[in-house]
């Protein structure tokens, strides 16, 4: 493992002082970490929350759902209707921000009835150095960032997740149908639709880290470079299966998967 031993101690150690836990769960790396930590340290006194909502794969909840079981964590599924916002839904630059402002008030709801003072979530050392509007929602809400605390990055998670284990060490990173979207584009069911249908596919047929970016009824496909042959060889078959989900357009980017590419836009 390369990740410094003593990082996971410390972990351990900053969380039971906490007593007692809410952990924001997607079921991705980080958070999955941080809840099967908090779970061993805390017990019963640390809690689970998954936000459910129509931003979200169902792939996604439905694993984190099943992993949680698995762990034996102590889990909840929150329903989250943030497409029930009209300013989310217009999606302007800090949609995270409106996006994450609204979660918390929910994580915050249940922390209160549970008598849980402290929410947690799986911010990496490493996420400080990306523009991430959530955040800033994070922080006036005061949410602990742990991984940030004890200085573990992303490599850092995944090194600690493998031996302690977790299955999901390795999975891609995903975020929300919403971030396939560019800013200022309407946010609306169908196209999220068409998003997941089309990510689901593709993930099928194993591609690994990957994004369909819906730029109105075009869909511009970022896949790791080291797929793209593939995708290049199975192009046909690709095309036609994103278009009956309701693509006009289907293209690959030729300068691959990179998170928050839709966010370059904002620095040209």
């Amino acid at each position: 493992m390369n990740m410094q031993p003593d990082k996971l101690g410390e972990l351990k150690e900053r969380i039971r002082e906490k007593q007692s836990l809410l952990v924001a769960y997607s079921g991705g790396v980080d958070s999955s970490l941080l809840a099967h930590v908090a779970n061993d340290v805390l017990g019963g006194s640390a809690l689970a929350v998954v936000l459910d909502s129509r931003i979200m794969p169902r792939r996604e909840i439905e694993g984190a759902v099943a992993l949680a079981k698995s762990l034996g964590l102590n889990y909840r599924v929150a329903q989250f209707p943030v497409m029930g916002m009209e300013e989310f839904r217009q999606n302007p630059a800090l949609r995270c921000y409106i996006c994450k402002k609204s979660g918390l008030a929910i994580l915050r709801s249940i922390a209160d009835k549970e008598n849980i003072s402290c929410i947690a979530d799986g911010l990496n050392a490493g996420d400080l150095q990306d523009w991430r509007p959530g955040t800033a929602a994070s922080d006036e809400k005061g949410v602990w960032h742990p991984f940030v605390d004890v200085g573990m990055t992303k490599e850092d998670i995944r090194d600690a997740a493998r031996w302690l284990g977790l299955a999901v060490w390795n999975k891609p990173a995903s975020g929300c149908l919403a971030s396939r979207i560019p800013y200022g584009q309407a946010i609306t069911p169908e196209i999220l639709a068409m998003v997941e249908e089309s990510e689901d596919y593709l993930s099928g047929l194993g591609f690994g880290q990957l994004r369909v970016r819906a730029d109105g009824l075009s869909a511009r496909i970022e896949l790791e470079k080291k797929d793209m042959a593939r995708a290049v060889f199975m192009a046909e078959e690709i095309a036609a299966r994103l278009k009956a989900a309701g693509f006009d357009y289907v293209s690959l980017d030729l300068e691959g998967y990179r998170s928050g590419s839709l966010s370059e836009v904002l620095w040209t």
